[in-house]
């Protein structure tokens, strides 16, 4: 049976750790209790003092003669607090025998201080989904006016032209107003928003019988917090100004929102007016299949947060009857009815407005987004999480099998023909290592991805939150092995068929075989940051494509692209474009929040770049003075990369923190495991010394020695992404964040702003 404390521990929310009743804690403040007692042989009631027992027994009597009303061992008192925003306090009054014992007393206090710390937390949570609840209930009743206005629009718009068409609601704008504005939001949405940058895409309405109702519907709230925007155009319709805002959270959006703002634009040039009074602009079905999506998404985080809320309240609840039994079993006193009644009775356990407002969610949310299909709008609700197959981990166990196998019997043939000899056998070195290398590295990245998410779930830090995956379409751990497994066999499989085939002399023929794996093995990555430990696969695959496109196989003429004066500048850009990527990334972070710390994280890809391309000039030239160069940018990036990864990106190196030279909050218990990863990030930063000293491997070419380097890089940044996310993770809990925070799409504009 699996005791309270692990399953507690394993079902609570992770962000909100430090909200939930500390049941350790009373467990240490219990085993001291229970220690004392033994240690003082603590007597019973039976072997009183005369004394006391006299005293006592006065005290429950007066003097005509009524018997006092017994409280018991201790009586809890109710204290109203100075504000409703921290609501009521909690302190126990320990009577009789109680009173004497330093070990309750500090039991009862913190059982009294975690109370209130449960209390204050459920309200101030309850009131921010709350204040989300009517917040997206309004922007439902705009929705809802702004679709009948359209349909009502269309129908007219079909029945006068008979076309089809999409059609659009028009209204007027100020043409003084077309200039780049800011719009107050929350700050924690700054915070999770993966990219702030906002585009306005205004939506305004036109006479409909929904008007008045949606004039009325227009009192939002203004909330601290600015982003900058891509058009700020002020509409006027009803005496009333609206927005609709759609968040560029990825690339393609960004792309798509630009095409869209360029589209509307020509659209409505033949419609707008030169004249003082303005002009029309349009608000089309794309416009409302955007802001309903936004919607829907806020009410699915808003049913999410309220669920969490559940949890919390009812873990509580039965942490706080498992500790009082544990007490009662101590000290053989009856305290459990006695305390049980007031944490029943206060606010975190008799508010009833989470569940009022999670059953007023559903019923909106099946209404509008699922057709009245209550299973279908559970999915999106309630999604459940897939079961995991044991045809996987069986198909795991086969591919690895596979893939050690032909693993060996290539190992086997290549140490027998003596391809990675120095100067053996230059055209399969330049032509074919290239696309094994290549897809080495980036398999060996996708492998240490799913080492990194097993990780991360044993530490139960949240990184599906953190990257923001649907919980039915992530990959699992399991299914990253898979993948790896499965790829990895074919590939080994291909150039191990490869070089059975050459070794019987077809050459020629041969050829063509890794341009096919090229095209039959993709992969997507996604994120800046990995990009920059794999540049040389990059530089591999821009070789490789170089090679085939050309058709330099055919020839068998592997030096081509080496003389092409176009491929050698474009490895200048291959060596530079992850680091421009991320470089680029921090300077709009900068300009959207104007945070100092992004253009220092600037400086870190600057001279990461400035680096890389000292090493690609020196490969050219090889001089000393480029020798020079290399050393000095080099030393100045890794130091700078040094301190980004250490204090920035693992928070680590706090000098006043109770762990020395760590940080206060740990995930994992060894502290030996943070001072090993630090020496070994360090070791591994240092792989670009290969470059100044020439070292390799004995008998071996140079191209296995830094494909081996390669992997080092690779390595380091798989170590570097738990401990990365660990860090985004301790930074959501200390914020208490276990919910996205969805921008909504409709805005009241002041004519003042």
């Amino acid at each position: 049976m699996v005791k309270f404390s692990k399953q507690f521990e394993g079902q609570l929310i992770p962000e909100w750790k430090e909200a939930f009743v500390d049941y350790w804690q009373l467990k240490k403040d219990l085993k001291k209790l229970h220690l004392f007692n033994n240690t003082n042989n603590t007597p019973n009631t039976s072997t009183t003092s005369l004394p006391k027992y006299i005293f006592s027994s006065l005290r429950n009597y007066s003097p005509f003669g009524h018997q006092h009303r017994q409280h018991g061992p201790i009586q809890v008192h109710r204290k109203l607090a100075s504000s409703s925003f921290n609501g009521d306090m909690y302190e126990t009054e320990l009577l009789d025998q109680f009173s004497d014992t330093d070990a309750t007393k500090e039991f009862f206090a913190c059982l009294d201080q975690q109370l209130n710390k449960v209390n204050k937390f459920y309200r101030t949570k309850e009131k921010e989904f709350m204040d989300r609840g009517d917040s997206l209930k309004k922007q439902m009743e705009i929705l809802l006016v702004l679709k009948s206005t359209f349909k009502e629009q269309q129908s007219k718009a079909g029945s006068s032209h008979g076309s089809k068409e999409d059609q659009s609601i028009s209204c007027t704008f100020s043409n003084e107003e077309d200039s780049v504005r800011s719009r107050p939001q929350q700050e924690e949405l700054q915070d999770t928003t993966s990219t702030d940058e906002l585009e306005r895409i205004e939506a305004p309405i036109s006479d409909s019988p929904g008007a008045e109702e949606l004039a009325k519907s227009l009192q939002m709230k203004r909330e601290d917090g600015k982003f900058r925007t891509l058009s700020g155009r002020v509409i006027n319709c009803q005496g009333k100004n609206l927005r609709i805002n759609i968040p560029l959270t990825t690339p393609s959006r960004t792309f798509s929102a630009i095409s869209y703002l360029l589209r509307e634009d020509l659209l409505n040039q033949s419609s707008r007016k030169c004249g003082p009074e303005g002009g029309n602009i349009h608000l089309n079905k794309t416009n409302l299949h955007h802001a309903e999506k936004m919607i829907k998404g806020g009410f699915i985080e808003l049913y999410k947060g309220l669920g969490y809320l559940k949890v919390y309240r009812n873990l509580n609840m039965l942490a706080f009857i498992k500790i009082l039994k544990k007490f009662d079993k101590v000290t053989e006193k009856q305290i459990l009815p006695i305390y049980l009644k007031v944490v029943e009775s206060s606010y975190f356990n008799s508010s009833d407005k989470v569940v009022k407002l999670a059953d007023e969610v559903e019923e909106l949310f099946i209404k509008n987004f699922a057709e009245d299909n209550r299973r279908k709008a559970m999915k999106y609700l309630r999604p459940s999480q897939r079961k995991e197959s044991h045809a996987v981990t069986f198909f795991i166990g086969l591919f690895t099998g596979c893939f050690l196998a032909l693993l060996a019997g290539y190992a086997i043939m290549a140490h027998v023909t003596g391809l990675y000899r120095p100067h053996q056998n230059s055209v399969y070195m330049e032509t074919v290592y290239p696309v094994l290398s290549m897809f080495s590295l980036v398999f060996l990245h996708f492998f240490l991805y799913g080492c990194n998410i097993l990780a991360w779930r044993k530490t139960r830090i949240n990184y599906s939150f953190i990257f923001e995956l649907a919980p039915t379409k992530e990959l699992k751990y399991r299914d990253i092995f898979l993948i790896c497994t499965m790829a990895m066999s074919t590939v080994v499989g291909v150039t191990f068929l490869h070089l059975t085939l050459l070794t019987k002399g077809s050459y020629a023929k041969v050829q063509d075989i890794p341009g096919l794996l090229l095209l039959v093995v993709m992969l997507d990555f996604f994120m800046a940051d990995q990009l920059c430990s794999q540049v040389p696969m990059l530089r591999s695959l821009e070789y490789v494509a170089c090679y085939y496109i050309t058709g330099s196989y055919k020839t068998q003429d592997y030096g081509y692209c080496m003389r092409t004066k176009h491929y050698r500048d474009l490895a200048y850009a291959v060596s530079f474009l992850p680091y421009y990527w991320r470089a680029m990334q921090c300077t709009r972070r900068w300009v959207d929040e104007g945070q100092t710390s992004h253009l220092v994280n600037l400086g870190k890809y600057v001279s990461a770049m400035l680096a890389a391309g000292a090493k690609v000039a020196y490969e050219k030239d090889g001089s000393v003075v480029w020798l020079c160069v290399l050393v000095i940018m080099s030393s100045a990036a890794t130091m700078y990369q040094l301190y980004w990864d250490f204090v920035k990106d693992w928070g680590l190196l706090q000098m006043n923190s109770k762990n020395p030279w760590l940080r206060n909050e740990l995930m994992l218990h060894r502290k030996a495991i943070y001072y090993f990863s630090m020496g070994l990030n360090l070791v591994l930063r240092l792989a670009w010394l290969q470059t100044v000293l020439h070292s390799s491997f004995e008998n071996v070419d140079y191209r296995v020695t830094c494909l081996f380097l390669a992997s080092l890089e690779v390595i380091r940044r798989g170590l570097w992404n738990f401990f990365r996310l660990e860090n985004e993770h301790l930074n959501n809990a200390g914020k208490f964040r276990a919910v996205k925070i969805v921008p909504l799409p409709f805005h009241e504009v002041d004519e003042e702003d």
